[in-house]
């Protein structure tokens, strides 16, 4: 195999593949790269951990077509540290990888290809085009709210479906028990038999790197068990989280009868002032709701106690409610306007946090004694 390549392009790619690639692997073909020089003038990168696999074509000036697989980190970190404006070229023998770029010269070892895992996708039969855009925004106003709980797997991941209300819609949630997001977008034309489907957190992540430089829309393929996106240049096939995502609509709160509406940069700001002296592990925070006026209040055994005036628009009976302050400013920064509605009920029950009842997105967050 032999390949040039410019240092921007290679570097551009290596980025996105190596990132799946995990730090530790028990297998040593599962630190590779698999890079595939072909004779239409390009090189195919491709890279996996065995539930994740991303594969990404870009252009190339090919003497030799053929492939091997190379240590991953090292070819990235390598490319990385070579001049700005280089030409980098790759050369291919016996069981060796030489990287050529001006007067640097590195020579890897490499694994042969046929030991490379490739996820076998199988039949993908419900395929549909989303927005890059539509895609960016479900993601970010959903996975801050995804579990790390390793013991609710079910939980470790987004959760997507379609649903018939008055309208066909498409919805995505996330929750880890305290704290809930919804967000709710138009069905797009191909959806309407796909199952109920949770996407895994890494391949939430790593879709969400390549969204940024991609425009227009986006090609998913799925079945009860696989998801495939289609970016153009790279494809991200990932596994499905195995398991039944709990019946989250029946915490979403309709009765909540006390309405607080607030401009969320302000309150942010001072719920963020206050919980500077809050314990590591409750992170609590008070809210003492009065006609038109919030009070904010952190006490610590160990740090002492701050309070702060807020300013708000509420006129129902007064109570107070607590709650953990970065799950609060967690939601608070998904709200794009300048104001949010806090539906509260009691000092128990879920408060439900929207920007109005036009939104797409809805969050419910779970109080907690202080």
């Amino acid at each position: 195999m032999k390949a040039t390549i410019e240092r921007a392009t290679l570097l551009r790619g290596l980025s996105h593949v190596q990132s799946v690639v995990e730090r530790r692997n028990t297998i040593p073909i599962l630190s590779n790269v698999l890079i595939e020089a072909q004779s239409g003038g390009a090189l195919r990168l491709m890279a996996t951990d065995l539930d994740l696999q991303i594969d990404e074509t870009i252009a190339a000036a090919v003497d030799q077509p053929g492939a091997i697989t190379v240590p991953a980190h090292t070819l990235f970190d390598i490319v990385r540290k070579l001049p700005e404006g280089s030409q980098v070229e790759l050369s291919a023998a016996e069981g060796r990888i030489t990287v050529n770029a001006g007067r640097a010269r590195f020579t890897l070892s490499t694994l042969p290809r046929d030991d490379f895992p490739m996820i076998a996708e199988g039949e993908l039969p419900v395929t549909f085009e989303l927005p890059a855009e539509t895609l960016k925004q479900i993601i970010d106003k959903t996975r801050f709210a995804i579990s790390t709980e390793e013991t609710r797997y079910y939980l470790n991941g987004i959760y997507l479906h379609v649903t018939e209300e008055t309208v066909p819609v498409l919805r995505a949630a996330a929750t880890d028990g305290h704290r809930l997001a919804r967000v709710t977008v138009a069905r797009p034309d191909g959806a309407d038999s796909m199952p109920g489907v949770i996407i895994p957190r890494k391949c939430v992540q790593e879709l969400r790197k390549l969204l940024d430089e991609v425009d227009g829309s986006i090609g998913l393929s799925l079945s009860n068990s696989k998801i495939r996106f289609d970016l153009g240049q790279a494809i991200l096939t990932s596994k499905l989280i195995d398991g039944t995502f709990p019946d989250y609509t029946r915490v979403i709160p309709t009765a909540n009868d006390k309405l607080l509406k607030l401009d969320p940069k302000s309150f942010m700001e001072g719920v963020d002032r206050v919980s500077t002296i809050a314990t590591e592990k409750t992170r609590a925070v008070k809210m003492a709701l009065e006609r038109d006026k919030i009070i904010l209040s952190v006490t610590s055994p160990e740090n002492g106690a701050a309070a702060e005036e807020v300013p708000g628009d509420y006129a129902a009976q007064p109570f107070e409610i607590g709650f953990n302050s970065r799950y609060l400013m967690d939601i608070l920064n998904q709200i794009e306007g300048d104001s949010v509605e806090v539906h509260l009920a009691d000092a128990a029950a879920p408060t439900l946090i929207r920007e109005n009842d036009k939104s797409p997105a809805l969050y419910v967050l779970m109080p907690m004694r202080v």
